[in-house]
């Protein structure tokens, strides 16, 4: 069985000795699923139970245990290389979309520029030899943008880095101003700022669902075990509008953590955890966790406003270019070579060009609509952590019930009765020198 990655982060941020608990409450797991990778894990890697007096167990780790792993499988090996070679790719798939853009736009312009020499060479031979030709102008103008060697900096990884460290001493100040009121700056290269600004950079809430759960974890662990339901609203979602009488929202959390709920005299309803009680640290003030979930808004692209500006900017004088080299075509003039070949794929430079405008702009508007969507969830979430600050008098007596059920036991290493580091028969003489050390000191004490 492939050891679960959450339950080995997990391990690993808790310092390598844990609970069950701890693995549930950190990796936001549900409670049998975190039990059956903890012992999974502590089978493949090496770990060791540790029992306490009380019955409650905790698992140590060695601290290499990934490499204990890594030796053992040949699939986490091969899934990092993967990972590494994956990187590599993602990173070419990014910036050909950018060198895509610059291959179209010189290969516009560089037949546009043939045919039109041809144009002139036909007219010119029409006319006769040196008729109509000014001794200054032969053929089309050709502009410096095109031979100027600095163009081919654009295929550097760094491009845009270097461009910006060149005007940094002139422009600090102005950055500076810029970073901190909007952000414009960025660290990617033009060439993936292109692809940015045709797709994007991913959901920036992509790891909503696991740290919804870590947060909730967190919230119960620094509750002692035993909260209500209004503590944990402010981190979930389609609570409904009579959230404050119907709990049933409660109900996954109850299963992911193995909860139950306790009813009070009064009728009130409080959530009770033990597994999340039972820790292997003694942690002596709680754990940070936010408010309330917050969503962070879709953005158009984190490449800085001059490379959105810049891609928009060479995206259209693309498409011009494919238009204006459409209407050269349709002259009829028979050109083989670089021409020839550009007119055979002509429909797709075409299709490129529209599509490198209409693709951002579609996507513009998506986000627009997807960011009110996550503004709403945001502001419901928020309007539930306020109620929770300024609970009212029911609330108040659901909090004071459920503290009656708060506590923590800690599974302290100087209290083990078994820990299968050590052989029994050792482990057994251990113990018997303990008791015997404890009788007499009691001994002692009672004679004196």
């Amino acid at each position: 069985m492939i050891p679960n990655p959450s339950v080995m982060k997990a391990v690993e941020k808790l310092n390598y000795r844990v609970t069950i608990g701890d693995v549930a409450a950190q990796a936001g797991l549900d409670i049998q699923v975190a039990e059956r990778d903890l012992l999974a894990l502590a089978s493949e890697a090496g770990g060791h139970l540790q029992v306490a007096e009380s019955g409650d167990i905790a698992y140590l780790f060695p601290r290499n245990f990934r490499g204990v792993l890594q030796s053992k499988y040949f699939r986490l090996r091969l899934q990092n290389w993967w990972n590494k070679v994956w990187e590599t790719l993602f990173y070419i798939i990014r910036v050909s979309f950018g060198i895509l853009l610059i291959v179209s736009i010189v290969l516009i312009f560089v037949t546009i520029l043939v045919i039109i020499m041809s144009m002139n060479s036909r007219n010119d031979s029409g006319r006769g030899y040196g008729g109509g030709r000014s001794r200054g102008g032969g053929g089309a103008f050709i502009p410096y943008f095109w031979i100027s060697p600095n163009w081919f900096y654009v295929f550097r990884p760094d491009y845009y880095r270097r461009r910006s460290y060149y005007r940094q001493q002139s422009r600090r100040s102005y950055n500076t101003r810029n970073t901190s009121s909007s952000g414009s700056e960025s660290d990617m290269n033009f060439l993936e700022a292109v692809f940015s600004f045709l797709f994007g950079d991913g959901n920036p809430n992509a790891n909503l669902e696991e740290t919804r759960w870590q947060t909730i974890g967190t919230v119960i662990r620094n509750s002692n075990g035993a909260i209500i339901a209004e503590q944990v609203a402010p981190y979930l979602d389609n609570v409904g509008r009579d959230w404050r009488e119907n709990e049933d929202y409660m109900l996954p959390v109850l299963t992911r953590f193995n909860g139950r709920p306790e009813v009070s005299p009064d009728g009130q309803i409080i959530y009770h955890f033990p597994e999340l009680q039972v820790t292997a640290k003694n942690q002596r003030s709680p754990q940070p966790a936010s408010a309330y979930l917050r969503e962070l808004p879709w953005k158009f692209s984190q490449a800085s406003s001059g490379q959105i500006i810049g891609a928009a900017g060479l995206g259209g004088l693309n498409l011009v270019g494919a238009l204006v080299l459409g209407n050269l075509l349709q002259q009829g003039l028979e050109l083989g070579g670089l021409v020839a070949f550009v007119g055979s794929i002509y429909w797709l430079l075409l299709a490129y060009g529209i599509g490198f405008l209409t693709i951002p702009l579609l996507r513009y508007f998506w986000i627009q609509w997807r960011n009110r969507k996550v503004e709403a969830r945001n502001e419901a979430r928020q309007e539930r952590a306020v109620a929770l600050i300024h609970a009212d008098d029911e609330v108040r007596q659901k909090l004071t019930f459920a503290e009656q059920f708060a506590t923590r036991t800690i599974v302290n290493e100087s209290d083990l009765a078994y820990t299968t580091e050590q052989d029994l028969t050792e482990q057994e003489y251990l113990r018997s020198d303990k008791i015997d050390e404890e009788w007499n000191r009691r001994l002692g004490q009672s004679e004196t």
